[in-house]
């Protein structure tokens, strides 16, 4: 029986069949191309029942407390999971764009360097613009700006 992967540190633990290509077969073959727009999907349908979660929890649990730290308290929750929520706006945003990408058949490679970015790579991080080795130059280069 296949196993799933996880991705790692993946708020939403996504899981998926790992992509097993066929000897031959061409980088991002329609195969391939589907594969990547049912992980998207999947993810994006995830955060999209969060946000729809988060809202339904603030309108259930907003309450007029009379005590200032205990109000203080839900406004602290509250923020935070609005802070959440706006990455995942971000996010959701950010996947949009890589189906668009995927719809155009100009996914999967090197935004910098222009080649393949990887299958593996793009498991586990779908919506990866650079190549393993771009990316690892790109923060080189900021650790070094410090920006």
């Amino acid at each position: 029986m296949p196993t799933k992967a996880k991705a790692k540190n993946d708020p939403l633990n996504r899981s998926f069949e790992p992509y097993k290509e066929t000897k031959g077969e061409e980088y991002m073959s329609e195969p391939m191309r589907a594969h990547f727009t049912a992980i998207l999907g999947k993810w994006k349908l995830e955060l999209m029942q969060e946000v729809d979660r988060t809202v339904h929890h603030m309108q259930d649990e907003a309450a007029n407390f009379p005590d200032p730290a205990d109000r203080a308290s839900q406004e602290e929750e509250f923020s935070l999971e609005l802070r959440a929520r706006d990455r995942e706006r971000k996010l959701i945003k950010k996947i949009d764009q890589t189906l668009q990408l995927i719809e155009d058949n100009d996914y999967g490679w090197c935004d910098s360097c222009g080649v393949e970015i990887g299958i593996r790579r793009l498991e586990a991080r779908p919506t990866a613009t650079l190549c393993i080795d771009c990316k690892t130059l790109a923060e080189i280069k900021e650790k070094q700006i410090g920006s």
